[in-house]
């Protein structure tokens, strides 16, 4: 299954129901009689699938002449021409087998669903009207975003396309009729939409029409969010009732949408992501918006890396989110080095709210009320606000509170077990008057504002340590809330807790992340569908909606993708990448090493939290020197992976022979990418030497010079320590070898940089040395 990336970390018990949903599908189908099916993604080895599949379906149905079973009959879902090669069925054990005894047949996975993983971002980030990327040049140009996501909602201010030239003549898109929506819900800035199901509904069921549409309008506004994040137009006044008013707009907010339906209430199936993914190579996007992903997982298994790799050769840009699942580390999803994987920081715009309890202290929490103060209210927590034979008070879940204990009270509730928002769906439905929503260890001092349906503040670990201290000494313990609004000036950009951390399982030769881009309390377009917090029972609705994640980080990368491509049209994929991490921003608005909220706001994160560093959009535009890697490159790091030609195939679509060059074994440290990634097995090889290229496509005549910030017990060389250019496009290699100095008997990291310097350019490279 693969999940969207909005962060409801307290989602994480709801995302394990979803995978005990689907491990008892994938049981029912597998345990049960052959009649029985399942829907699987098949690859094969040459790019006339149509063929493969006529001659399949003949020969199933041949077979199958004597069943009356309809039961038997297979289901093709859909037939992939351009982010692989190969199709998606629902077939029998006994169907499967014949699929796999066919000519031209390499591999078959089941499918399964992944899940889900903005008013003031764009100033955070240094974008103004008629300066710099924001400029009538740059705006002017056609490029076309593809989001995969949850829909859209064409009618929405941030969709509008006044003043907008003509579509685009190398558009071959289409605007797909459904449920609640027609060809003429596109227009200019809409260009194109389309809903994919096959997979999901034949894994989860039918889709309830009551509460999605069939189509490609968004019932959820995850897609909303998203896409006007990216490529919404300006709003002035934008708000979330009152709170963040501004200007919302999409990075680059002239570049035209095409919005794939893909993502439904309980996740994303991977043969329907790769449906959304081969429309939009096909249909001609220039970017492609991923804010989705599931577990870490090795690239020939992985239908995000296959699928993306089929959108590299095609010279679109392909822009993950990283995942929710920090700060535990090795959990960053969409790890394959064709795919910009971003994680989630912060902007310096809160929205604080005053804890005043009982004994005079006063705890800072974060809250998107804004009405009037609470003063002197009762507290309720665990068994002074529920009880009974289910448990649960103390992470207020369903029907665990008492109204007669938290009745006009304010209920203290623990993080995890349930959903952030349903807990205070569950403290009102109680009669409690607010809640104070305290995070565990495990999250920190993280402050999320959530759109609640009652008055809440969201407080740190340490402050709900003395905050349960005073409630514990206290014989009528009570506190005040005053809420404060929108604040600015904050100490940003931090990276959020939430956010996936690295090293990656699937590929740790490569650092993981890539890049940090704002993704916590972001305001952007919403369903009017859907209420802000998500919940059936919350009656409001609001065109802005404020929520968090590294789904909402990623479209901001995507969307300073599109201006980058606008500039510079004839860029590839990996030169935009490698000009987006190597201009990242490393320190913060004090001028200290950018923190991780995962282990503290005043401890630095490292490259596995934070990747290059937090996006720097104008200075992404002139970075000096790229490293560009072609097809050929990456087919070539999987050589170095020991993948089987059956295996690299999956990538390649034709017979890819791994070169050998006087016995030399391909290493993976050599793929020619904007980081270094180098692994030591203690007792084992002390040394790595790693290869590099670089571009010019800065000053025609620079003279660079390296400068190097060597990771802890690590030594490192360059060769050459100059680089002199003397023309545009020119191309020079330098070597970098590593040296382990440090002796530990256990698994450990340490982080450094190698920076190249000339005039008014750095172009700034992380590295990440792990021992284990």
């Amino acid at each position: 299954m693969l999940f969207l990336f909005p962060s409801n970390d307290d989602n994480r018990p709801m995302m394990f129901f979803r995978s005990l949903i689907f491990f008892f599908l994938i049981f029912f189908f597998t345990s049960n009689a052959s009649s029985l099916k399942q829907t699987y993604v098949i690859h094969t080895a040459t790019t006339t699938t149509k063929h493969v599949v006529t001659s399949l379906l003949d020969s199933l149905q041949t077979e199958n002449i004597h069943d009356d079973d309809d039961f038997s009959i297979p289901e093709i879902h859909y037939i992939y021409e351009n982010a692989m090669s190969g199709f998606s069925a629902t077939l029998t054990d006994d169907q499967l087998e014949t699929v796999k005894n066919t000519k031209g047949f390499i591999s078959a996975y089941p499918d399964e669903l992944l899940s889900l993983h903005t008013t003031y971002s764009h100033e955070f980030l240094g974008l103004e009207y008629g300066i710099g990327l924001w400029n009538e040049t740059s705006l002017s140009s056609d490029v076309i975003i593809g989001l995969v996501d949850t829909g859209i909602s064409p009618e929405h201010v941030s969709f509008r396309d006044t003043h907008m030239p003509p579509v685009p003549s190398r558009w071959r898109g289409s605007c797909d009729h459904g449920t609640n929506f027609s060809s003429s819900s596109c227009n200019k800035k809409i260009i194109g939409a389309s809903a994919f199901y096959k997979g999901y509904e034949s894994i989860v069921g039918k889709i309830n029409e009551t509460s999605d549409f069939r189509s490609a309008r968004d019932a959820q506004g995850h897609g909303t969010h998203t896409a006007s994040t990216a490529a919404g137009d300006m709003v002035p006044k934008a708000s979330y009732f009152g709170q963040g008013r501004g200007l919302a707009t999409g990075m680059r907010f002239t570049s035209r949408i095409a919005a794939y339906k893909a993502c439904w209430a309980l996740g994303c199936a991977n043969t329907d992501v790769i449906a959304a993914i081969d429309k939009a190579i096909s249909d001609g996007v220039d970017v492609i918006s991923l804010s989705l992903g599931g577990s870490s997982r090795p690239f020939y298994v992985d239908p995000i890396a296959i699928a993306g790799f089929g959108a590299m050769q095609k010279n679109i840009f392909v822009s993950c989110s990283a995942g929710n699942s920090g700060p535990i580390a090795s959990t960053v999803s969409n790890g394959a080095p064709w795919l910009m994987t971003v994680a989630a920081s912060y902007t310096d715009r809160t929205f604080p709210a005053i804890v005043q309890i009982g004994n005079r202290k006063r705890i800072v929490g974060s809250s998107l009320y804004k009405g009037k103060s609470l003063k002197n209210l009762s507290l309720a927590f665990n068994t002074t606000a529920g009880g009974g034979r289910r448990g649960g008070a103390e992470y207020c879940a369903r029907d665990s509170l008492k109204r007669e204990l938290v009745e006009g009270k304010i209920v203290i509730c623990l993080r995890g077990a349930s959903g952030r928002t349903a807990k205070g769906e569950e403290v009102k439905r109680s009669g409690g008057a607010a809640m104070l929503l305290v995070s565990t260890k495990a999250e920190g001092e993280e402050l999320l504002a959530d759109p609640h349906v009652l008055p809440a503040v969201s407080i740190g670990a340490s402050d709900g340590k003395t905050l349960l201290s005073y409630l514990s000494g206290a014989a009528n313990a009570t506190a005040s809330l005053r809420f404060r609004g929108t604040a600015y000036g904050a100490t940003a950009p931090i990276v959020a807790a939430f956010s996936s951390r690295g090293p990656s399982v699937a590929g740790p030769e490569i650092s993981k992340p890539d890049i940090a881009a704002p993704g916590l309390n972001i305001l952007a377009g919403w369903s009017p569908f859907s209420g802000p917090s998500l919940l059936r029972s919350d009656p409001r609705r609001v065109q802005f909606n404020i929520i968090s994640g590294t789904s909402m980080a990623c479209p901001h990368v995507s969307g300073i993708a599109a201006l980058i491509k606008s500039v510079h049209g004839d860029w590839s994929p990996a030169m935009i990448k490698s000009a987006i991490m190597t201009t990242a921003r490393i320190t913060d608005n004090r001028n200290r090493p950018i923190g991780d909220m995962g282990v503290g706001r005043d401890s630095a994160a490292t490259a596995f939290a934070l990747g290059a560093g937090q996006v720097e959009p104008t200075r992404a535009v002139d970075p000096g020197l790229v490293y560009d890697t072609s097809t050929v490159d990456y087919l070539n790091y999987l050589c170095s992976l020991n993948y089987t030609s059956e295996r690299i195939l999956l990538f390649s679509g034709t017979r890819y022979t791994c070169p050998t060059t006087h016995g030399v074994v391909l290493s993976p440290g050599d793929l020619n990418y904007p980081s270094f990634a180098v692994n030591f097995v203690n007792g084992g090889a002390t040394t790595a030497r790693y290869k590099r290229t670089v571009t010019n496509v800065g000053s025609p005549v620079c003279q660079y010079m390296a400068h190097v910030e060597e990771p802890r017990g690590v030594k490192v060389r360059v060769e050459s320590q100059v680089l002199k250019f003397q023309k545009v496009r020119e191309r020079l290699t330098y070597t970098v070898t590593f040296v382990s100095e440090a002796s530990t008997n256990s698994s450990s990291s340490s982080f450094g940089a190698l920076v190249w310097i000339c005039d008014k350019y750095k172009v700034r490279s992380p590295i990440a040395v792990t021992w284990e």
